[in-house]
């Protein structure tokens, strides 16, 4: 129950305060779902119906290429939140993949249960309003990112947003997430350190 809670402090987090009832309504409207390592919570071309909050793990969420390589858009870690947006407000299939990087629990809420508690619990909507906004702003961040920095300053930016990422991270996978090789994020890693 105590992981569970984590999922109700997120939520107050954004600035509202929910009844004991609210609370208990919430949390018996998410399932647990484990992830083992590798596998996954949603692949391309099926429909993002849900919502999901990170309990413990880690997973990524990435797209393949039209030569089939790799490409991190974001990681969740615990207290995060995953989706594809697009594909669950469009009911269109997803461009995305979310996969566990380790064994992962997750709180999951399908939207055919999501959207009769706005009625239930109207304090929802303005949670889920902020939560968007917040996505908003991490990924205009991150094309800003892409669109000003070079590699090294987005590494450098990498570290000291998600300094707790690195020691569960590979070295593949932070390249992904940067848009550069292994190689080349080897070498900007050997100049930090000079």
């Amino acid at each position: 129950m105590m992981k569970r809670a984590s999922l109700i402090d997120n939520l107050e987090r954004k600035g509202v305060v929910l009844t004991d009832q609210e609370r208990e309504l919430i949390l018996a409207s998410f399932e647990t779902v484990h992830i083992k390592k590798k596998e996954y919570l949603l692949k391309a071309g099926e429909i993002c119906d849900f919502q999901a909050f990170v309990i413990t793990g880690c997973c990524k969420v990435y797209i393949l290429d039209s030569q089939g390589q790799e490409h991190i858009i974001y990681f969740a870690v615990e207290d995060w939140w995953l989706a594809d947006l697009e594909s669950y407000h469009t009911n269109s299939p997803s461009k995305f993949y979310i996969q566990a990087l380790e064994d992962c629990e997750v709180l999951r809420i399908s939207r055919d249960v999501k959207e009769p508690l706005y009625d239930k619990i109207p304090a929802l909507e303005r949670i889920y309003r902020v939560m968007l906004g917040q996505e908003c702003v991490a990924l205009q961040r991150r094309i800003i990112n892409k669109l000003t920095m070079d590699a090294a300053m987005e590494y450098e930016d990498f570290c000291k947003r998600y300094p707790s990422l690195l020691q569960r991270l590979t070295n593949i996978q932070i390249a992904s997430y940067l848009g550069i090789s292994q190689e080349f994020l080897s070498k900007i890693r050997g100049k930090k350190k000079i």
